[in-house]
């Protein structure tokens, strides 16, 4: 069979098949080009979940007759002045969008760059350009899509899914650029040059009031790398990733890297099944990251990409771990902090003098200081001081409620204590700010892997390291373990099998640090203060002061809430008294 070329039409259907999945897409590959052509309105409009219609309408620079007409042309593009693909600065590049989106529907566009004398239209099933009477920016509207390869019809989803997919990708496209206006199908609206806490409410819903804590950190190595954004608290949680939007320099991306990192940022404070919030933003020098990876352009390519993994979830987890003596949210807009001042106190003279010290585990066995010669005692024989002496973010406590909850006053709010989920905290961070004592093994644990596997596995030997387990290479095609993490009783094969498959699909794993979780939260669970165990006035003092001086004391490292306050004006709503 002999070699020959492809007609212009079949090998744009054949791009459109890599750019144009769904209506979607059709969406964001003009909205973007509306970003790029310096718009800061832009409308737009979707019938039955794009088959219909799609009509995009921007005030962006618009075009002349001549770009107008290259505008179709593939591999066409403003966006690439010097033609360097290591120094891309625009949301797309690559020049395929409206060849690949014209190919498959009946395309028409209407622009005009305000210097010539009119306006300019494309019907792009004639490839005909008339003058036209469009004033300013650009409309393009796309009718029919897939009418010309009816076969890619059978797989679009019912209207209501693709518009619910249409709507994603505006709102990741708006959180991407505050600054700029967008309205879908006169419904759904962002305003322009939007408070950034505003948008992100109007985007994830209004339950994130308050309830996110803003990130602005440089990296100390690399000056050119910075992460901005918002992030849930820990008990701010969904059931999907639907609300995480992570950004690199200023583009949309679905990125393992950055997904990794955030999940590994809240591994101690939230259950594994469920997603934190977040609208990350990540900015690093164009050179230091490949966006022309796949057609999408959703997917990117890191230089480093474990020094950008470690850079995150270092930023992310100082942000997590602020003790009460910090912050303490409130209702409020997001990322607002607000600190109780001037507590209330009991009368401290009625509180009971007695002594019941608390039991506190023997720890040791898993680690090298000997923590278990301190044993924690939940009770204080310290003079009491006056309201003017000391600040308490949790207040003085009033009573026990069911053997469960602690209760307390500060300021005008009352606080409620989950005795377990506190003390579970407090026994968490004290396990993990100790050395793990390790077991060096007479005889070494031999596993034999794959030479790739091997070379994954060798490839994060320090991180593992830090982690208790010393491994090394056992010859070309296996690894062997000479040191392990005390009394850990593993399947060590399945183990470095799962984190060699993990380093070769996202250049990293977390599957031995999640396993230290695992371990030290069972533990932190099963030894610590009881639901049902009855305190004394001193144990829920101690306990209140041990959580105030915790990181991360917001939650128990299960993500449920170590603490609720409640202002005494919403008390007194209940009781009618406002």
């Amino acid at each position: 069979m002999s070699v020959r070329v492809l007609p212009d039409s079949l090998i744009n259907q054949i791009a459109a098949g890599e750019v144009v999945e769904r209506p979607a897409s059709v969406v964001k590959e003009l909205v973007e080009n509306a970003l790029d052509a310096g718009a800061d309105q832009i409308f737009i409009d979707v019938i039955d979940g794009g088959r219909t219609l799609i009509s995009v309408i921007d005030n962006g620079a618009g075009m002349s007759r001549e770009d107008l007409q290259k505008s179709v042309m593939r591999h066409a593009t403003s966006k690439l002045p010097d033609d360097d693909l290591l120094n891309i600065n625009f949301m797309g590049f690559r020049g395929e969008a409206l060849p690949s989106i014209a190919s498959v529907s009946d395309m028409t566009i209407d622009t005009c760059n305000g210097a010539d004398e009119n306006g300019w239209c494309l019907d792009c099933n004639i490839n005909e350009i008339k003058p036209s009477d469009w004033e300013i920016g650009t409309r393009i509207r796309v009718k029919n899509l897939f009418s010309k390869t009816p076969a890619r019809l059978k797989f679009l989803r019912a209207d209501k899914a693709e518009m619910m997919s249409v709507l994603d990708v505006v709102k990741r496209l708006a959180m991407a650029r505050a600054d700029v206006g967008f309205t879908l199908n006169n419904k759904w609206r962002f305003p322009k040059n939007q408070d950034m806490s505003q948008r992100i409410a109007d985007v994830m819903g209004n339950d994130v009031q308050g309830r996110m804590l803003q990130i602005n950190v440089g990296s100390a190595s690399d000056s050119s790398m910075r992460l901005t954004g918002f992030i849930s608290e820990p008990t701010l949680r969904r059931a999907s990733s639907v609300d995480q939007y992570l950004f690199v320099n200023g583009r949309p991306v679905k990125d393992k890297v950055l997904v990794g990192a955030l999940r590994a940022a809240y591994m101690d404070v939230m259950h594994a099944r469920e997603f934190p919030l977040c609208a990350l933003y990540l900015t690093i020098n164009p050179r230091y990251v490949d966006v022309n990876v796949s057609p999408a352009k959703t997917e990117v390519h890191f230089l480093e990409p474990s020094h950008v993994r470690a850079f995150i979830i270092k930023a992310l987890r100082d942000a997590l771990a602020k003790t009460l003596n910090h912050n303490i949210h409130f209702s409020g807009s997001v990322g607002t902090e607000k600190t109780i001042s001037k507590p209330v106190y009991f009368n401290a003279e009625n509180r009971p003098k007695v002594s019941s010290p608390h039991y506190a585990p023997d720890i040791a066995f898993m680690f090298k200081a000997p923590v278990s010669e301190n044993k924690q005692s939940y009770e204080v024989n310290t003079p009491e001081q006056t309201p003017e002496e000391i600040n308490l973010p949790l207040g003085r406590v009033i009573g026990q409620v069911a053997n469960k909850y602690i209760l307390a006053q500060s300021g005008d709010n009352l606080v409620i204590v989950d005795q377990h989920a506190a003390h579970e905290r407090i026994t968490y961070e004290h396990l993990r700010n100790h050395t793990i004592k390790v077991q060096p093994l007479l005889t070494p644990i031999v596993i034999n892997m794959r030479a790739e596997d091997v070379e994954a596995v060798l490839s994060i030997s320090d991180e593992m390291k830090n982690s208790g387990l010393h491994i090394d290479a056992f010859g070309d095609d296996a690894v062997a373990i000479f040191e392990k993490p005390a009394d850990w009783d593993l399947n060590w094969a399945e183990l470095l099998h799962a984190v060699a498959d993990e380093v070769r699909e996202y250049g990293h794993s977390s599957q031995l640090a999640e396993k230290l979780h695992l371990k030290l939260a069972n533990y932190a669970c099963h030894h610590s203060v009881r639901a049902g165990q009855k305190l004394d006035f001193n144990q829920m003092d101690t306990l209140l002061r041990d959580i105030e001086k915790t990181t991360r004391g917001g939650e128990c490292n299960h993500g449920r809430p170590v603490y609720k306050i409640i202002p005494i004006t919403e008390i007194d709503g209940w009781f009618e008294r406002i």
